[in-house]
């Protein structure tokens, strides 16, 4: 009776006149505000719940946390504390800790040196190239290298030229990735030599002259092997060719089958699919060769993996910093990006060889920084690949108030790097034609069954909310998953 009482009471205050005078005014305006706040936090609870309440989730799980960074105060929680896979969302951990523990600034470098003797223009020795784990390193960046060996006017090579992994361990993979997830480039093979994403793109075209499908990689490169055995079918009319990297023997071998008509073929536009590729820095080491020749400078030795001696001269280091990586990182979910933070992490703070294990041990911190216990969780790696992981929104959600609150420097470059709802990265097409459009920053995770986006909105006031949706345990339903957490946050920004 009391309760409602108070509502009555409050009631009254809110469509009764305002008291005169200083004090009674001030009063009527701090409740006023306080029942509207109330309201608007019911409303968007109510909304939320009224979601939930979808027959999607009598066999799934959601676990949410929002909070409103503005006024301090929780929104809404429903299974925070529930353990669940992250998917992409690992990767709000691991970027985070990047920018707190390595600095927007650290840069992944790529150095080249030179041992021997340049006379007449040829170089009497080897050449060094020199992997830092940069993640995104590409061919244009090596024909940086190129022209700088051609500024110094060497235009023939007796020796070999040397690859230097040793700044990272000679694991290839993350803990927990699934073998059949091999040729995706979504399992990227790892190495402190990186280029090109560690994949290639193979297209197939139709040659009408010839009336045949002609497949070519991209870049074009004698490192791996096209086997083109597709056959003309001329009864069906219909086009079945399939690419694939001969992964299970882990060779750079491509078997493309199946038959084509020229008519089936040119619906489809054509083909282009892109596959990791197996031992990147020997790929690397290719290119570098390729490109050397594309210059014409001349070079006739091995491709060899071999860390670098004190009787070598330093010629050039290409740098990039984390502030740029960060960005396609997120807003790609770029999960080689991730890994190589780790690897960054880990051998700025224990040294080379760099681990997945160690730099899992810097993100501990950063939950430590954010007044929870790592042991409650499970890491096993970066980029959230692995079913492994478990956390929680809680976790997430802590992470994105301690950059907030405590790392005003560094919660821009946090913010600008993730996907924005209806404009870019993996949100591009999402929540479009909402309030939540251009207004969500958020990280998406997407796994077999498992769907999250934990991140930024504002509402109609312009308060800043954080926000954390981990949805699994379904099947065949992405889509559908997807569409609560879009829905949730046009509540978000929908809310006063």
């Amino acid at each position: 009776m009391k309760y409602i009482a108070m509502q009555i009471d409050f009631m009254k205050l809110f469509f009764s006149p305002p008291p005169s005078g200083r004090v009674g005014v001030g009063l009527f305006f701090l409740l006023a505000s306080f029942i509207f706040a109330q309201s608007s936090t019911k409303q968007i609870q109510t909304q939320i719940d009224k979601l939930y309440k979808d027959k999607f989730f009598e066999s799934s799980l959601a676990s949410i946390d929002i909070f409103d960074l503005t006024k301090q105060k929780i929104l809404y929680q429903k299974n925070n504390k529930l353990l669940l896979h992250p998917a992409s969302n690992m990767k709000v951990l691991t970027s985070a800790a990047g920018l707190k523990f390595l600095g927007k600034d650290y840069q992944f470098k790529t150095s080249l040196y030179y041992e021997g003797e340049i006379i007449d223009s040829v170089l009497v020795g080897h050449l060094f190239v020199v992997g830092g784990c940069d993640p995104d390193f590409t061919s244009n960046d090596l024909n940086v290298l190129t022209q700088i060996v051609k500024n110094l006017g060497i235009v023939k090579v007796t020796g070999n030229i040397y690859g230097d992994v040793s700044m990272k361990d000679s694991l290839f993979w993350g803990n927990g990735w699934m073998w059949d997830d091999d040729p995706s480039t979504d399992a990227p093979y790892m190495s402190a030599l990186n280029i090109n994403d560690n994949a290639v793109t193979i297209t197939g075209e139709y040659d009408e002259t010839n009336n045949k499908l002609i497949f070519k990689s991209i870049p074009d490169t004698r490192y791996i092997k096209i086997i083109n055995d597709v056959k003309i079918d001329t009864a069906s009319g219909r086009t079945r060719v399939v690419v694939d990297r001969d992964w299970i023997n882990r060779t750079n071998k491509f078997l493309i089958q199946g038959s084509f008509s020229k008519n089936g073929f040119k619906r489809k536009n054509n083909y282009s699919e892109r596959f990791n590729i197996y031992k990147p820095e020997n790929y690397f080491l290719t290119l570098f060769k390729e490109s050397l020749e594309k210059n014409g400078i001349k070079f006739s030795g091995d491709l060899c993996i071999k860390s670098l001696n004190e009787f070598t001269n330093h010629i050039f280091t290409f740098s990039r910093t984390y502030d740029s990586v960060i960005v396609n990182l997120n807003k790609t979910s770029d999960n080689l990006s991730t890994e190589m933070t780790l690897f960054a992490l880990s051998e700025r703070y224990f040294g080379r060889p760099a681990s997945a294990k160690n730099g899992l041990k810097m993100i501990d911190s950063l939950i430590i920084v954010c007044g929870l216990n790592p042991k409650d969780y499970k890491l096993v790696d970066g980029s959230g690949v692995s079913h492994y992981n478990l956390v929680t929104a809680e976790l997430l959600l802590s992470v994105l108030k301690h950059f907030y609150y405590s790392e005003p420097n560094l919660f821009e470059s946090l913010y600008n790097s993730f996907p924005i709802a209806g404009f870019d990265g993996t949100l591009e097409n999402r929540m479009k034609k909402t309030k939540a459009e251009k207004n969500v920053h958020a990280k998406t995770g997407t796994l077999s069954g498992v769907s999250s986006l934990s991140g930024y909105v504002k509402n109609k006031k312009g308060n800043m909310i954080a926000f954390s949706i981990l949805v699994q345990n379904y099947n065949d339903n992405s889509k559908q998953a997807r569409d609560f957490i879009d829905d949730v946050c046009e509540v978000l920004a929908e809310s006063n």
